[in-house]
């Protein structure tokens, strides 16, 4: 006999700017089926409560703690993934998005568990504020504020984070 809780539903997405389709659990959270139906591991399970942001995803642009959201909820949305920052280079490779090339220059990241959440949030943050003024202190905290990292000590981070502002602010893409 099936329960509710066996139900399954087909859920259509765009992600990363290729539709996508998965029939999944109606329970499965987004970052399951990102992960286990649409083979897509850069986003990370954390604490699986909405605290560490290691899962955090865009949806149609807003940062998402995708470990809190059922894959169903989001049926049609565009879902942005860690996959999805870097660009094509129109030559068969890719161009990283300035707080993905800002992280690698300022050695922000240590462990890497925590990395695909801060740069989703914080390029959503950066894509969001008006590029031609200078990143302050508190929108910096802000930015960082609901990432957890327990390997840097958030300096290079924050460092990388003006780094990355600075760069979208001299014309860098977004």
């Amino acid at each position: 006999m099936s329960t509710s809780a066996d139900a399954e539903r087909t859920v259509r997405l765009t992600v990363n700017g290729v539709p996508r389709e998965a029939t999944v659990p109606v329970r499965r959270v987004l970052a399951d089926a990102l992960r286990d139906d649409l083979g897509l591991t850069g986003t990370h399970v954390g604490c699986a409560h909405g605290v560490c942001g290691s899962c955090t995803v865009l949806v149609d642009g807003d940062p998402v703690r995708s470990c809190l959201v059922l894959a169903v909820q989001v049926d049609g949305a565009a879902v942005t993934t860690v996959e999805g920052l870097a660009r094509d280079d129109g030559r068969g490779g890719q161009v990283l998005h300035p707080v993905q090339e800002a992280f690698r220059e300022c050695h922000a990241l240590q462990c890497g568990f925590c990395t695909p959440g801060f740069l989703v949030t914080i390029a959503a943050g950066l894509e969001a504020r008006d590029a031609s003024t200078e990143i302050t202190d508190e929108e910096v905290e802000d930015l960082v504020g609901g990432n957890l990292c327990r390997c840097t000590g958030y300096a290079n981070i924050k460092k990388a984070v003006r780094h990355a502002a600075a760069t979208m602010r001299e014309g860098g893409r977004p």
